[in-house]
């Protein structure tokens, strides 16, 4: 009561915040109490008393002696909400899920709030995100599939499935050859290739040479079908500009769309040819200088601009537009309303897994009872 009413603290934080001053671990709480003085030390000692929801917040996770939030930080709280959240209980015995959860949830918190990639979130990038809302959430809505932002098990799951459907050794890393299969060999090689030369971004400190761990893939599975983020344009961005520039001109996106094209053909479709393509994507994006593309012409266009990317080297999403259905693009309006790409994504590719598992469960019942016959 202390931490959500008198300190506005959403309760998974405040959960953590008691933890953390009394040292007691989860299940540990019962007959624990915070001493009236370390709390008052605490409190006023970061300057608190009236301070905003999201600085005492910020500051309830943030460790002493430094000024922003890292991975580890985010590991109390999500312990709670595992612990806490009703929406979460079937997960209490299976302990490996419950950590690529609380992983998962964590790299998407970076991926949305700490656009530069440093690993360090700021007060000001904490508060300019919509975590605030979604740990208030986390209070009121018992159906944690509810909470879009974050927390959704089944936007988890479908992540989680993707990358071990990739990973074919299960030995939770990547190759070039295992990302090219993605969403069915959507993806050309040499966007591959760039992604594996950590144009984009760094691949997580530890990770062996020609290999990508979960939380790159975390930031490429977002990036890729969520292409109206600032993130995701940031993240191809720096994939297609090849000489590091600041800016995407035609010479550049020739080399990716020379495979694309190859590809086109290769499935019988009508191809496009680069300069009819170069012309529509000036059309649609209006470069402040003609044939220079910047980061901030695209981020100011969104979201046709996700279009630029997709035409020159994911496939399927190229295909899908050029045969676009305005009947069709309307039925899926009214059935996605206010859901975000990466939603829409999430949503049908839950489905199919979750049909898929019906299915063997049916196959398998049928074989148990051929079995006893």
């Amino acid at each position: 009561l202390l931490g959500t009413q008198v300190c506005e603290l959403p309760s998974m934080v405040a959960y953590s915040l008691f933890k953390r001053l009394t040292g007691c671990e989860a299940g540990e709480e019962e007959g624990a109490a915070v001493p009236r003085d370390t709390f008052i030390k605490f409190w006023t000692g970061r300057g608190l008393v009236t301070a905003p929801p999201p600085k005492r917040a910020f500051d309830s996770l943030r460790p002493d002696g430094q000024d922003y939030l890292t991975f580890a930080d985010f590991w109390p709280m999500m312990e709670c909400v595992l612990r806490y959240h009703p929406g979460l209980e079937f997960l209490a015995e299976t302990q490996e899920f419950q950590r690529k959860y609380a992983e998962t949830v964590i790299h998407r918190i970076f991926y949305s709030l700490n656009k530069c990639g440093s690993g360090r979130l700021t007060f000001r990038e904490f508060r300019s995100g919509e975590l605030m809302d979604a740990l208030y959430a986390l209070d009121r809505e018992n159906d944690i599939n509810k909470i879009l932002k974050f927390f959704s098990y089944e936007h988890f799951y479908v992540i989680y499935c993707k990358f071990w459907e990739l990973d074919q050794d299960h030995d939770f890393q990547l190759d070039k050859t295992d990302l090219a299969h993605y969403s069915n060999c959507a993806l050309s090689y040499v966007i591959v290739d760039r992604i594996f030369e950590e144009a984009p971004r760094k691949f997580k400190a530890g990770t062996p040479p020609g290999k990508m761990c979960y939380e790159d893939f975390v930031w490429f599975i977002l990036s890729e079908e969520d292409k109206t983020t600032d993130t995701a344009l940031t993240y191809w961005f720096r994939c297609v500009d090849l000489d590091g520039d600041g800016v995407i001109r035609p010479r550049e996106m020739l080399y990716f769309y020379e495979e694309q094209l190859r590809r086109l053909e290769g499935w019988n479709q009508e191809p496009v040819q680069f300069e009819d393509l170069l012309c529509q994507l000036h059309d649609m994006l209006s470069p402040a200088k003609e044939g220079a593309f910047t980061l901030r012409d695209l981020k100011r266009t969104k979201p046709q601009s996700g279009l630029f990317f997709s035409s020159l080297f994911s496939l399927h999403k190229f295909v899908g537009f050029e045969n676009r259905d305005p009947f069709a693009q309307r039925a899926e309006a009214a059935e996605f309303t206010g859901l975000s790409d990466w939603d829409k994504f999430a949503k049908i590719e839950y489905f199919r897994l979750a049909s898929e598992d019906d299915q063997q469960d049916t196959a398998g019942g049928a074989m148990d009872t051929d079995e006893q016959i």
